[in-house]
């Protein structure tokens, strides 16, 4: 069994290597997650290994910025030592570019300055990190970048025996001079070159070589896209008088260069390029992404479904309505006009009764119930009337509502009937004019 840091409970190894490991651990006490790197029970006996170990927690617990993981506690016993420090849900850089290769150069000028600023903050406290890589850059899960592994940083004009990753590593470095400020800017730079062209400025694979074109090679910056040429020949210059002063005052030149290339929105862009590729590797997060609440889209579905079935019965009302009151008014058209003998009574009154008032249609056939009239006659009575009375040009002024009393089941041939509706005064001057028997048209 692993030494593990007591008041911890270890639950999945992150990443491991020669100096030691990497695990995800809660706090017993509080349940928060954090992250615990233990140095390896081989080093553990070596007292230089030992102590670089104890200088970085020192270091560590003097930096505070939102671009370097925050350490929470060293811990150290008998069986071990360990540093924990704050989780970043994210994945390493180097995962980024090992599966997706070039980034669009937003989120490369993203990842830029997130650790640019985090080496600043090292550097105000005269701090130099000397291992800048893409496996020391963590991009969370919302496209922010944190700085981690402080293992070899020294205080700024130490000297010391070259140190570092090869590929990354300053021309100053490789001739045994003390590490600045523009050390770490030369490490950030190539970075930012391989995220924007997928590939290290200097490839060889031999170390001899590659120190020669670190030291003498030209810097590759037409390979960078155009419009961050300038910042890659900058960052990339042999000489560090010639790069920038510090990294606060490259990331000023940086955001100045991205706002008149790329528009005040680059940085969002960016962030958002880099929460995309973190998602497409998910599985290597520490923790699993929160997933999204579906309240909302569950309610919203049960609303429109709850609308569409509402829309359909009444649409489906709708239609036997519209198809009831067809019927009515096609077998209204279709019925055979009565006798004139039968419309006698019914001729005495002006058309305008009919029109203004439903009530008044002639009397129903035997066949026809009298429930169905009230309910028809509105809307059939426009279309029905002209057909079913014969129309007199008499313009007779009567009210719009005429009271007329006639029994629901008296049959339409019973003159005694239809004579006792009420009429105004007025219609009297009305004289029916006699019209010839009309004899209906059969239709289908």
């Amino acid at each position: 069994m692993e030494w593990s840091a007591p008041g911890y409970t270890e639950i999945k190894q992150l990443g491991t290597g020669a100096s030691g490991r990497v695990t995800l651990a809660v706090h017993d006490e509080t349940g928060v997650k954090v992250a615990i790197k233990y140095l390896s029970e081989g080093l553990l006996r070596d007292p230089a290994a030992l102590g670089r170990f104890q200088a970085e927690a020192r270091l560590l617990t003097t930096l505070r910025d939102p671009n370097i993981a925050t350490m929470w506690e060293y811990v150290q016993d008998a069986g071990g030592a360990a540093i924990v420090m704050e989780l970043v849900n994210g994945v390493s850089l180097r995962a980024l570019l090992r599966e997706n290769g070039a980034t669009e150069p937003e989120a490369a000028l993203v990842v830029l300055k997130g650790s640019l600023l985090g080496l600043a903050r090292a550097h105000d406290l005269g701090l130099v990190h000397r291992d800048y890589k893409p496996e020391n850059v963590i991009v969370r899960d919302d496209g922010v970048s944190k700085l981690v592994d402080f293992g070899i940083a020294v205080r700024q004009g130490t000297p010391t025996h070259p140190e570092g990753t090869p590929p990354y590593m300053a021309p100053e470095l490789w001739e045994g001079l003390p590490a600045s400020p523009a050390t770490d800017v030369y490490a950030a730079t190539a970075v930012f070159f391989e995220c924007l062209t997928g590939h290290r400025p200097y490839r060889s694979t031999e170390p001899s070589v590659l120190g020669y074109q670190h030291v003498h090679a030209p810097v590759p910056f037409h390979d960078a896209p155009q419009p961050v040429r300038e910042l890659v020949r900058r960052g990339l210059a042999k000489d560090p008088a010639r790069r920038p002063a510090s990294a606060h005052a490259f990331v000023a030149e940086l955001e100045a260069m991205a706002r008149a290339a790329y528009g005040e929105d680059w940085e969002e862009r960016g962030k958002r390029r880099l929460a995309a590729l973190v998602a497409l590797l998910a599985l290597l997060l520490p923790t699993a992404p929160t997933p999204v609440p579906e309240v909302t889209t569950s309610l919203a579905r049960t609303v429109f479904r709850g609308l569409r079935s509402n829309v359909a019965r009444m649409a489906m009302a709708g239609a036997v309505a519209v198809a009831t009151a067809v019927a009515v008014v096609v077998v209204l058209a279709n019925r055979q006009s009565p006798p004139t003998e039968e419309l006698g009574a019914a001729a005495a009154v002006p058309p305008s009764q009919f029109t203004t008032e439903p009530a008044a249609d002639p009397p129903a056939t035997p066949e026809q119930t009298p429930e169905t009239t009230p309910e028809v006659t509105p809307k059939a009575t426009p279309a029905s009337t002209p057909k079913a009375v014969v129309p007199i040009k008499t313009p007779v002024k009567t009210p719009a509502k005429t009271p007329v009393k006639t029994p629901v089941k008296t049959p339409v041939s019973t003159p005694t009937v239809t004579k006792p509706v009420k009429t105004p005064k007025p219609t009297k001057k009305a004289t029916p004019t006699p019209t010839p028997k009309r004899t209906p048209t059969p239709r289908p």
